[in-house]
């Protein structure tokens, strides 16, 4: 089948990111605390930059992915969605207390920007954090703690279209602690794993993965012609000769305009060839992401 690019079609996308939510993390221990915490190298993280990153438990498996944003010395700021965030801020805040370091959820106006021409004619909008997200097609998120004057164009399901077809991994509370940050792609994307940095939770299970080729899955982008829904969570099938066997973990799905995208963490080392499907009718395409796997 056919499929192509949101932003080559549409280049004048507003999303307002209702999905989303802004935590802020502020206090003297603050890179520190997070240093020790996630996969990302916090203290290479210069102002007013992000990078997509991710907090482990002890056996490796992600708690919660976001954005951590940095925006001075001891102030950051993680863009999470909105089913992370219980989960998320209970283990992120696990050990704060032996730290000088806060956690404030900020209910802050979150927007979307897809497509050069809406980012170019938004260049002046005065927004407190203006991220640039590095992807194949050109995204901006403007966050500000008042309404910023943009009407919203698009469903915030656009943006998790984006985020599919540029290979961001969308975890959800189905899937929390289920993989480890390669079996997401984390080591393909911006700065989300430091594999110089020093120890963080998980970080002796992620190098065994790098290191030892432990890791053994991916995630793999398919498209369909269906109306269907799947479950988060739910599984594939994939031709063996003359039979459909069950395979990988569905973690995101979007049905945009009759045409359905997944994100399936499946084994790594798969034909080229193999057929796969989502049920008996629904037939399965898969997407080339739009980086290497390593």
């Amino acid at each position: 089948m056919t499929y192509s690019l949101l932003t080559e079609t549409q280049t004048h996308v507003i999303c307002a990111l209702q999905q989303y939510t802004l935590v802020e993390i502020q206090g003297e221990d603050a890179e520190k605390y997070l240093q020790g915490q996630l996969t990302c190298d916090v203290n290479k993280l210069g102002m007013g930059e992000s990078t997509l990153a991710a907090h482990c438990d002890a056996k490796g498996k992600i708690n919660s992915l976001f954005r951590l944003i940095r925006t001075a010395t001891q102030t950051f700021y993680l863009l999470i969605k909105k089913g992370l965030l219980p989960t998320a801020l209970e283990q992120l805040k696990k050990y704060a207390v032996f730290s000088k370091v806060t956690f404030t959820p900020c209910d802050w106006q979150i927007i979307g920007l897809a497509g050069e021409k809406i980012i170019n004619a938004c260049d002046e909008i005065d927004s407190q954090i203006r991220v640039t997200v590095s992807s194949q097609q050109p995204r901006v998120i403007l966050i500000h703690p008042t309404p910023l004057e943009l009407q919203a164009n698009a469903s915030h399901v656009v943006w998790d279209l984006l985020d599919i077809q540029d290979g961001i991994p969308l975890l959800s509370p189905e899937t929390q602690g289920e993989f480890i940050p390669q079996a997401l792609n984390l080591q393909c994307l911006e700065q989300a794993i430091s594999f110089q940095k020093g120890c963080y939770i998980g970080q002796e299970i992620v190098a065994r993965a790098k290191y030892r080729g432990a890791n053994k899955r991916a995630m793999l982008t398919f498209v369909a012609h269906s109306q269907t829904m799947p479950d988060i969570n739910s599984d594939i099938e994939m031709q063996l000769e003359n039979h459909w066997r069950k395979t990988g973990t569905i973690i995101s799905a979007v049905n945009f305009e009759g045409t359905l995208w997944l994100q399936v963490v499946l084994n790594n080392q798969l034909e080229e060839d193999i057929s796969f499907r989502l049920s008996e009718h629904t037939t399965l395409t898969r997407v080339p992401l739009p980086y290497p796997l390593s």
